[in-house]
């Protein structure tokens, strides 16, 4: 089933509180997961909602400069931390607040 709720290309997609995954056995992804928990805690810092609103508009802002959907998904502040940081199991241990704007 979740795997026609994802895009092609992707493997899982985080929905406060819920890590939605492509397939079950990518929950032994070590670096997936972390992607995704990074998410959860950047949804968390903006309430949730905000995480949201700002997600849709920095894509949109990265889609006009960019004119390709794959490279302003990746440029956005959110995916740019996550991405650097998935191999790093002890990252959200000593994340600041907000680290995400260093990635904008």
């Amino acid at each position: 089933m979740n795997k026609y709720l994802l895009g092609k290309g992707f493997k899982g997609i985080t929905l406060w509180p819920f890590i939605i995954l492509k397939y079950p056995w990518l929950k032994d992804d070590r670096l997936l997961i972390n992607h995704e928990r990074i998410h959860l805690r950047q949804q968390l810092e903006l309430l949730v909602v905000f995480f949201y609103i700002w997600y849709f508009i920095e894509f949109l802002i990265r889609l006009l400069r960019h004119k390709d959907s794959h490279k302003a998904y990746l440029n956005i502040s959110f995916e740019r931390e996550a991405y650097k940081m998935e191999s790093d199991g002890q990252y959200l241990n000593r994340r600041s607040f907000w680290a995400f704007l260093n990635y904008l």
